[in-house]
């Protein structure tokens, strides 16, 4: 796979202010490791090669275990490896990022709302939009992953 447009270079302003957004979740407040999580199952639902490689490294780094790292793709059967805050967000990022088929139901939002205060709910659902905006950028200039850009040597 070789790279369509390098989008940091054609449109820095831009890149710029994503990355603005990006600063303002890592303050936020909200948990590091949760929110790394909740990048790494947007990526995974989206199909996006460049970002599943840099978060599930990311999530290495933090010393998350490969066994949780496994089963975020079917985090609802791992019973009690995800606590119930990363439950309540993995399934947040889920409806969100799939909103043409869900519609946000009233039931969805009523759960995250049981475990996230509105802040922290506003603040989780920037992550899920910056991240399926950054999917798109990469999926659409085929930006390579890490692992392939390796293996090419």
């Amino acid at each position: 796979m070789s790279q369509r447009i390098d989008y940091t270079q054609v449109s820095p302003a831009g890149a710029k202010a994503l990355g603005g957004v990006y600063g303002y979740v890592v303050q936020s407040g909200l948990d590091p490791e949760l929110v790394d999580l909740v990048y790494l199952r947007v990526s995974q639902i989206n199909g996006c090669a460049y970002c599943l490689d840099m978060h599930t490294r990311d999530l290495v780094k933090k010393g998350v275990a490969i066994d949780k790292l496994a089963l975020v793709q079917a985090w609802r059967e791992a019973g009690r490896l995800f606590s119930e805050r990363e439950r309540a967000a993995l399934a947040w990022a889920e409806t969100v990022t799939q909103v043409a088929q869900t519609g946000v139901p009233d039931a969805d939002f009523q759960a995250a709302s049981a475990v996230f205060n509105e802040k922290e709910l506003v603040d989780l659902t920037f992550a899920i939009g910056l991240m399926n905006t950054y999917n798109r950028l990469a999926i659409s200039f085929r930006i390579p992953p890490e692992a392939a850009r390796r293996a090419e040597g």
